[in-house]
């Protein structure tokens, strides 16, 4: 395998090396103790959850907006700045994983079992970091005058009055666009090129918005805290067909079809980002 470190400057990385990668990343994970994923997803759960914060604040501060436009506009992209700190920061995100963990086990380096684990660690621990940010947001907002109830409740509400499949739907696109950032992240070779690519794929989530299991799970919970109508019901209906929807969109639509293509069609030309690459 050839790893960034070995990757000349200003060549590129072939569709191959680009799978190998985060092959290799992934079976790192799957075999990292539990603990050590668990602090890491946590991690990833409360960095995340500055994007709620965020979007919440420019929903305050601007007291609302005259276009649609400019207001999805700016939501989308105020909240890919949260995503900019996990990606970059390297800590563990649920629908990241939900793509490329999968790639080891299709090439029989990884079991079921294995990917279980992970999914089941980083999925619980990212749950656990959106309570503890949603409870911080709806005790510390309010009281600095950075955050008010309504404009918490404007983005729960945004999430919440859909049918399952509507969900789901919109869930497959979040995660589909999470596991494009992520497969191309792994094809930059620095941290500019990264960065631009993490920014623009993530900004479309929020620009809808599209739902994503983790992001929007402190968007409802800390509406919920602040007095939002949001039931238990409500709240399940939510999580449960947005993370299968998240699953399917980085499993199916990003990892298993990019395998497919990469170790089942052969090798492939390479591929140029020089445009954005360059430092």
């Amino acid at each position: 395998m050839t790893s960034e470190s070995d990757t000349p400057s200003g060549a590129s990385l072939s569709y191959r090396q680009i799978l190998e990668r985060e092959m290799e990343n992934a079976l790192k994970e799957i075999n990292r103790p539990p603990k050590g994923v668990f602090l890491s997803g946590l991690s990833a759960g409360l960095n995340l959850s500055f994007g709620a914060l965020l979007m919440a604040m420019v929903l305050t501060f601007s007291g609302g907006f005259d276009s649609t436009l400019v207001q999805q506009a700016a939501l989308g992209g105020i909240s890919s700045i949260a995503f900019l700190f996990v990606v970059v920061g390297q800590t563990e995100l649920f629908t990241a994983h939900s793509t490329m963990a999968i790639l080891p086990v299709l090439d029989g380096r990884a079991s079921v079992r294995g990917l279980g684990r992970v999914w089941g660690v980083t999925y619980a621990s990212n749950l656990v970091g959106c309570l503890l940010f949603a409870g911080l947001i709806a005790s510390a907002g309010p009281a600095l005058g950075i955050v008010d109830a309504a404009a918490v409740g404007a983005l729960a509400g945004a999430l919440l009055p859909h049918p399952w499949w509507v969900i789901f739907a919109s869930g497959v696109i979040a995660g589909w666009l999470m596991g494009l950032v992520t497969w191309l992240s792994a094809a930059s070779r620095d941290t500019v090129g990264r960065s631009l690519f993490v920014l623009i794929g993530t900004a479309v989530i929020g620009f809808a918005p599209f739902h994503h299991c983790i992001l929007g799970t402190t968007e409802v919970l800390a509406a919920m805290f602040l007095g939002y109508p949001v039931s238990p019901g409500a709240f399940v209906g939510f999580l449960l067909p947005t993370t299968a929807g998240n699953v399917v969109g980085g499993a199916v639509f990003v990892g298993l079809l990019n395998y497919g293509h990469v170790a089942l069609a052969g090798e492939q030309q390479n591929v140029q980002f020089d445009a954005v690459d360059r430092e």
